[in-house]
This record gives structure tokens, C-alpha cells and sequence, in this order.
């Protein structure tokens, strides 16, 4: 499968979240697996846990239980690729517009995205790095997060769960995790329901 006949992931999104997590463009793995952040080296789920967004590791399947907490998750651009380096500038600016028009009628409280990169280029935003950024979209505050790729050895998971739990301090979430007994959290990761997702587009 290349990125040409491969399907594209729905979002995971409501209107009025407390934060939408917004990743460059899916991988081919996740696109053939029909769930967000499925390749085995994403540290996507591990630092959602960890920062205290989530109760427990998510299994990618399960990324639909993001909305319950306040949470979604989407990209700049829509269309699969082996490695977002593929992508065009126009792809990233194209992507942009359209992420604020989807974002504009969702109007979720902040918006991060996952790595400079896609912030940077989507938006020609010249001086972006991690954390609070002055400008807004739309109605919504934005935050630049480490990409959670495996390959950014920049950030290891300690220093990675800190960015993502500066977030969650910032945005006024309660540490989940810190509230769900170890053993529980790893129970409950194994006994949850298994949610299928279609990838109908």
C-alpha cells in the first residue's frame, strides 16, 4: 500500500474539547491499521499517560475514549505518507488552512502540535518552539509539543511526559494518572473494550 490508495484516519474530534492533539500527517502503518499513532515505536499513548491526560495507556484502538476525557486528536494534513519529510511546503500550507476552517467550528480551548515542524510550516510561524505560543487560531490557544516519534531523540519519555504535562497543568486538567492506582491502571488497560474504528476516508 503507498500513500496514493492507502485510507486516511478519521479524526477524533467534538466540539468544544479541551485540547486537540494535532499531529503533522498519519503514518502508512497507522493508515493500514485504522488507528492514530499505531506504529510500535510512537510514544504518542505512553506520554498521554504519563503527563496525566489519560488514566492509563491507551491502546490505539481505543483512541475514540480521548473524547470522554476532553480530548481529540487530528493532523495538519490528511494524507498518509511513509515519513512526514515527504510532504510538500504546499502540502503543510494547504493543511493549515484547512485545519483552521475544521478548528474554527470545533473551537476547542487549545490546540497542540505535535513538533515544531508542522506548527512552524503550516503557519510560517518563524520563531516557534516548544511550549505556549503568543499567537491563536481561531478561538483556540495554542501549544507546541516534542514530536512523539520514536526517532526524536531529543526528547526522551521522562523529558517528553514533562512537556505534555505542562500542557495539562495549563490547561487546568486534573493528573488522571496520579488518581488511578497502578495495578488498576494496568487492568484496566488490558480489560478495556475493544473499539473499532472505520478509516472511511
Amino acid at each position: 500500500m503507498n500513500a496514493t490508495n492507502s485510507p486516511l484516519l478519521d479524526d477524533i474530534v467534538d466540539e468544544g474539547l479541551d485540547v486537540i492533539f494535532v499531529g503533522i500527517n498519519p503514518g502508512l502503518q497507522s493508515a493500514m491499521r485504522g488507528h492514530s499513532f499505531a506504529t510500535p515505536g510512537n510514544r504518542m499513548w505512553t506520554a498521554l499517560h504519563r503527563s496525566g491526560f489519560t488514566p492509563f495507556r491507551l491502546r490505539p484502538e481505543q483512541e475514540r475514549d480521548l473524547l470522554h476525557l476532553g480530548l481529540g486528536l487530528t493532523t495538519i494534513v490528511r494524507t498518509p505518507t511513509v515519513r512526514a519529510s515527504d510532504l510538500t511546503r504546499d502540502a503543510y500550507l494547504q493543511g493549515g488552512e484547512d485545519l483552521l476552517r475544521r478548528m474554527e467550528a470545533l473551537r476547542p480551548t487549545w490546540l497542540a502540535f505535535l513538533g515544531v515542524t508542522g506548527y512552524h510550516t503550516a503557519f510560517d510561524v518563524r520563531d516557534a518552539r516548544v511550549g505556549p505560543q503568543t499567537a491563536v487560531l481561531g478561538e483556540s490557544q495554542v501549544w507546541v509539543l516534542p514530536n512523539p516519534s520514536g526517532r526524536n531523540a531529543h526528547y526522551p519519555p521522562v523529558a517528553l511526559a514533562a512537556e505534555f504535562a505542562r500542557l495539562r497543568v495549563a490547561a487546568h486538567l486534573p493528573d488522571r494518572a496520579a488518581a488511578t492506582p497502578p495495578n488498576r491502571s494496568r487492568a484496566a488497560s488490558r480489560q478495556a473494550p475493544r473499539i473499532e474504528m472505520k478509516a472511511n476516508q
